[in-house]
């Protein structure tokens, strides 16, 4: 089993401030443990490239994607960092870094299309799961995963693709972006109520979310899983699949309350990868999402590679 991990220097130049928990040391906790653990020995190290305008058109409104360009350059030329929202701050390097996030996803899935390689995890950031067609929000400016889906289906021509969710928050933006595209079918599972307060009545029907209450541990979460979203994959049967890999339902994580642990994302990625196997020619793109309790990232995005390259 061949498996690339995406990444770039640049998505370490986003920087949001001293204290934000969305910050450059995430990527250094995971590339650190995979380094540690001899385990990104086994994978197939790539550069992510800067996306296209146009493959962030697919997914954003385009003068969503024209003024964000604007407004990026001119922070990276002033070097002034601006706050975009409450939540979401854009500094100098932010332009750039969120171009390597979705060139990341976008690279990653022409390589697995060609047959390059089985499957990839994208390590970028900033994440994108909360950018809808013309917002940035909770940390995010473009959304990666449904600018590759998009990709995947309007430049590619694949006509059925899954996109699944385990962020601890509920992926609005990409919920907006793909609500009522029947090509897709979005699967969701994320702590309610909790930010963004979305996600108990889906937009559309192409979409399964599984809201679940503070405290939930893995078994339960598994239950839910086997019982609402297998059902579903079963019966999409997808040409590929696309992950928003969030981390930040572990139990250590302190922005949220779920008590998920290694196992449950070891779990939850052999279940669809055993779906990619049966239905995707194993076509799976990762890309990560949350994870703010360092340790627990890079062990939880460890499991998730290992089981992507069947180590």
């Amino acid at each position: 089993m061949s498996t690339a991990i995406y990444s770039h220097p640049d998505c370490r130049l986003h920087d949001m401030g001293e204290g934000h928990p969305e910050c450059p040391q995430r990527l250094d906790a995971i590339h650190d443990y995979l380094l540690a653990t001899g385990l990104e020995a086994a994978l197939d190290v790539r550069s992510a490239p800067l996306a296209r305008l146009e493959s962030l058109a697919l997914a954003h409104e385009s003068h969503y994607v024209a003024e964000l360009k604007d407004l990026l350059e001119q922070v990276a030329a002033s070097g002034e960092p601006r706050a975009l929202d409450p939540d979401t701050v854009a500094g100098p390097g932010t332009w750039r870094a969120a171009l390597r996030a979705a060139g990341a996803a976008v690279a990653a899935t022409d390589a697995v299309i060609a047959g390059e390689i089985d499957n990839a995890f994208c390590a970028v950031r900033p994440p994108g799961h909360h950018a809808t067609r013309g917002e940035t929000m909770g940390f995010c400016f473009f959304n990666n995963v449904a600018v590759a889906a998009r990709h995947a289906l309007d430049v590619h021509g694949l006509t059925r693709v899954a996109i699944v969710d385990f962020d601890v928050h509920h992926g609005n933006g990409t919920e907006d972006i793909i609500a009522g595209d029947e090509r897709v079918l979005m699967l969701s599972i994320f702590q309610h109520p909790l930010y963004p307060y979305s996600g108990a009545v889906p937009l559309g029907t192409n979409m399964c979310n599984l809201p679940i209450p503070p405290y939930t541990r893995g078994g339960e979460v598994r239950e839910m899983i086997e019982a609402m979203w297998m059902p579903r994959l079963e019966e999409f049967r997808p040409q590929m699949i696309f992950i928003s890999a969030g981390f930040d339902g572990h139990r250590e994580d302190d922005l949220g309350q779920l008590g998920l642990v290694e196992a449950d994302y070891e779990w939850i990625t052999q279940r669809i990868k055993s779906a990619a196997d049966r239905h995707a020619k194993g076509r799976i793109v990762s890309c990560l999402e949350g994870g703010y309790a360092l340790d627990a990232l890079a062990r939880s995005v460890a499991v998730h590679l290992r089981v992507l390259a069947e180590l």
